[in-house]
């Protein structure tokens, strides 16, 4: 299993937010460059960058930082928050993301999402944020009335890059990743899931490697300290 550590921006710093609330933030870094070159150096072979002012706004609002993470990394970036256009999707590949992810749209406009997998395959990743079991979108804030499996659903036989699952409600609070949800994900598509949300301790870590999912997003664990980066991979292993 995969391990992705994450840099989330927001007001142009690196932080974490608790259960996706936008008011209840913490700044680990003011440099987000510094914080990806830390993993980087640490021994990541993948990257989750998250615009969390374009999440909630709706239109991409870090463009620049995440312009100079791109340019200061050797290992492949994923980019998500408020990708909702085509000339957005466009110049964040043109600028070296390997892959854009997008949530909200999902569910809002399916042709689209449709049509820009198509376009760039295995290049867009489906993020569906979940609270209660059902999709949540425009910054986490609203839920759809959809299920991660029925959003699956109408995807299915594109070359979809991978299904990035978040349960919000325990996002960022070291509550423990909600493997079942993450295991029912991984039964409906053959297409590779990755699990966000909740990890705390290297446990969390095994018992999803053990469950049969691609890779995990690693944010506040790793920034609090609760394990180290090299510890996080060894255990994934």
């Amino acid at each position: 299993m995969l391990v992705i550590p994450a840099v989330d921006i927001k007001g142009g710093k690196c932080v974490r937010l608790r259960q996706g609330r936008a008011e209840d933030v913490t700044v680990f870094r003011d440099d987000p460059v510094a914080a990806a070159r830390r993993w980087q150096d640490e021994g990541a072979e993948y990257l989750h960058v998250v615009d969390l002012d374009g999440a909630f706004e709706g239109v991409p609002a870090n463009i620049a930082v995440v312009k100079k993470i791109l340019a200061a990394m050797k290992i492949p970036v994923e980019i998500g928050g408020g990708i909702r256009t085509d000339a957005v999707v466009d110049e964040l590949l043109a600028a070296g993301a390997a892959r854009v992810i997008i949530g909200t749209k999902a569910v809002e406009s399916v042709e689209w999402v449709r049509g820009l997998v198509s376009r760039h395959p295995h290049r867009v990743a489906i993020g569906p944020d979940v609270k209660d079991g059902k999709v949540a979108i425009r910054g986490w804030v609203e839920k759809s009335a959809l299920t991660p499996a029925d959003l699956v659903k109408l995807f299915a036989g594109l070359p979809v890059a991978a299904y990035i699952i978040t349960d919000v409600r325990r996002d960022g609070i070291h509550a423990g990743p909600n493997i079942p949800a993450t295991k029912a994900l991984a039964a409906a598509t053959p297409v590779p899931v990755i699990a966000s949300g909740g990890v705390s301790s290297l446990a969390d870590l095994r018992a999803l490697a053990s469950a049969g999912v691609y890779a995990v997003i690693v944010g506040r664990a790793l920034y609090d300290g609760n394990f180290t980066l090299p510890e996080a991979i060894a255990a994934a292993r």
